[in-house]
């Protein structure tokens, strides 16, 4: 149904926070029985729903009782299962002027830590929060558990002496400090939660290149960030998005936000149930008619594989027709897949004009830019080296004047200012050449908690010889292509980077190129390249280790298939670098699983590194590839860290070093 609610614009009302457009909403009649968000369970019809209005009674109400308890600016752990009771929770925090720290739960068993107990316990560490609020199940069982298992190590007095809230105390005490006229408006008392300036959520980065890292984000921040994606994305009340991403940070979050600020309704489901059953996800977009839906692209290829095989049989007909934006993240975005996936759902009239490559960090709350233009089809849209771009820029570079002018910077009115920079020399580098990517708006966060010499370094990034405003330092690789128009394009992450003597080698081109040629064995973005140390005359080594699917993970019979997986991977590794010296690689074959990942499944490959390097390999088979010989060999569990050397020679890149 399209609702057309009284006096709206695109650009009006902006608020200083987010939370401040609810009343908003809330006020109109349209919107008194426009459902906000709408949560959707896999396996049945069972579905659950909160209008603006009520959402914006329930958030006075829950922040009533926060007031209560705590003083404004006091932190709190956020640990509620992902669902409609965390929306609520978010905005009340927001409301009741606290410091929020989302947070995904970790199994409540703490007799066998996992990296989601360890992520916790580090967030009690770092953040000091005076309580944690949690569903009232979690609370019992984890109470249990820590009773029941005193010597978690480091972690007992952190869990033991926190105060712990739950959340149905919070929604089932107080009532609303706002006064409802008998027509049904709200007559909002004076607002007293978080101000635009103040700090008031810690969101941890995802840890796909180290340890995640705690992103010191103010309500001002958030509520630009948002705007500016909602005019990116031309998103408005009759919007419909669909997102099952983690909703504890970055996009998950964004769009949460995101959807207040439109006054767009948004259909929330876990990533559990993506993960669980992939084509779920697309039949929400169908049965809700959505027009705009998150995903990481490495998620395209799982997708198609999963409706060409089981699934297809019980699936419903999809009609993917209202789709205006497929927000592609998680970048690099190869264009392969994306095509693939296009040409799978064209017969659901998926229309390639709706991808919409998209670039962004939590250090800049999220959303950066999207290539993404309204009606332009994905065939006008460049590629440079095989991917996607994600962000048009403005069709000329900024100019810029330098110190010794005695004049500022200019700069261009965009909201958000995109530069490719050396960085060694912090000076922009030319249209065609690689740097890093420097952000710089009102959206950028104030900076890590704890962590002053970092937040210098990232937050305080100046082009030299300029006068001109911070920029965050992303760490990301980008190359910008001029012609009729600008478009960046993200080529990996500094960080990632494989360094051959005088050649640098992006390593998603590899993991590329070896799922390609074992698409049937391997799983999709389940492929790490990384370098190792080598004790082959002190020179670099690349280790290559892929997932295979269930089906072809049982052991013994499997040897002659393995090698022969082994041997074509090495192949199309070669023939993508154009390797012309002598090539030694190493090739391991794992179970599903094996691979470290983030929440929203991005490759944490240093973590991959770190367990190759302890010996904790558990290879079903591998291979080193040492010249033109092939030394097949079995992991027995008691080999050493692995030493193998790799000559390549790589694609080339421009920028002279990296961090």
């Amino acid at each position: 149904m399209s609702h057309h609610p009284e006096n709206y614009d695109p650009s009006f009302p902006d608020q200083p926070v987010v939370d401040m457009y609810l009343p908003i909403w809330a006020n109109q009649p349209s919107f008194q029985s426009k459902p906000a968000f709408i949560w959707a369970d896999d396996g049945g019809s069972c579905r659950s729903s909160i209008t603006f209005y009520e959402l914006h009674l329930v958030a006075n109400a829950m922040a009533s009782q926060l007031r209560l308890q705590f003083q404004r600016g006091d932190t709190v752990v956020l640990l509620c299962s992902p669902g409609l009771h965390l929306v609520k929770l978010l905005f009340a925090c927001q409301r009741a002027g606290l410091l929020s720290v989302p947070v995904i739960p970790p199994n409540h068993s703490y007799r066998d830590l996992t990296p989601q107990h360890h992520h916790l316990l580090r967030v009690l560490s770092q953040s000091k929060p005076v309580a944690a609020i949690a569903d009232h199940g979690y609370i019992l069982a984890l109470r249990h558990s820590i009773s029941a298992s005193p010597s978690v190590p480091g972690g007992s007095s952190l869990l033991r002496d926190l105060c712990w809230i739950s959340i149905d105390d919070l929604m089932s005490g107080g009532g609303p400090e706002d006064v409802v006229s008998e027509q049904g408006i709200v007559v909002a008392a004076e607002y007293t939660g978080c101000k635009a300036d103040d700090v008031y959520l810690v969101q941890y980065t995802s840890g796909a290149t180290g340890a995640p890292k705690p992103v010191l984000v103010t309500a001002g921040a958030a509520a630009h960030n948002v705007r500016v994606a909602r005019s990116a994305y031309k998103l408005n009340p009759n919007s419909m998005i669909v997102s099952w991403l983690p909703q504890y940070h970055d996009c998950g979050l964004m769009f949460l936000l995101l959807t207040i600020v439109a006054g767009a309704t948004c259909v929330l489901t876990s990533p559990t149930a993506f993960v669980r059953r992939p084509s779920f996800w697309l039949e929400l977009v169908s049965e809700f008619q959505g027009s705009c839906t998150p995903v990481p692209s490495f998620a395209l290829p799982l997708v198609v594989r999963k409706v060409r095989g089981a699934e297809s049989l019980a699936r419903p007909p999809l009609d993917l027709r209202s789709l205006k934006n497929l927000v592609l993240i998680n970048e690099p975005i190869h264009s392969a897949p994306v095509n693939e996936f296009l040409g799978e759902f064209a017969k659901a009239g998926l229309d390639p004009s709706c991808i919409s490559p998209s670039y962004g960090l939590a250090e800049n709350c999220t959303f950066v830019s999207t290539a993404w233009r309204c009606g332009v089809p994905l065939t006008s849209i460049p590629t440079y080296n095989k991917l996607l771009p994600s962000a048009r820029l403005a069709s000329h570079i900024p100019s810029l004047v330098f110190i010794n002018q005695e004049e500022e910077v200019t700069t261009s009115e965009e909201d958000i200012e995109i530069m490719v920079v050396n960085e060694e020399t912090c000076e922009p580098v030319e249209d065609g050449v690689e740097g890093e990517i420097w952000v710089s708006s009102a959206s950028n966060a104030s900076g890590y908690l704890g962590h002053p010499s970092m937040t210098e370094e990232i937050f305080h990034g100046r082009i030299r010889g300029v006068l001109s405003r911070c920029f965050v330092r992303t760490g990301d690789c980008g190359v910008v292509l001029s012609g009729p128009e600008r478009y960046l394009f993200v080529t990996g992450r500094a960080s990632d980077i494989i360094n051959l003597r005088t050649w640098r080698l992006h390593p998603h081109y590899i993991e590329t190129a070896a799922y390609i040629s074992c698409p049937e064995h391997i799983r999709g973005g389940c492929v790490a390249a990384f370098e190792v140390p080598s004790s082959y005359d002190e020179k670099v080594a690349i280790a290559l280790v892929a997932e295979l699917h269930s089906s072809v993970e049982n052991g013994e019979g499997n040897n002659g298939l393995y090698k022969s997986m082994c041997e074509r991977i090495r192949e199309a590794v070669v023939e993508e670098e154009e390797a012309t010296g002598k090539v030694n690689l190493m090739v391991g074959l794992v179970q599903s699983g094996w691979l470290p990942k983030t929440t929203s499944g991005k490759l944490r490959r240093w973590a991959a590194k770190e367990k190759l390097l302890a010996g904790r390999s558990q290879f079903l088979f591998k291979v080193q590839f040492l010249a033109a010989s092939v030394v097949p060999a079995r992991d027995d569990g008691q080999q050493k860290a692995l030493h193998t050397f790799f000559s390549n020679s790589c694609r080339r890149l421009s920028l002279p070093s990296f961090l």
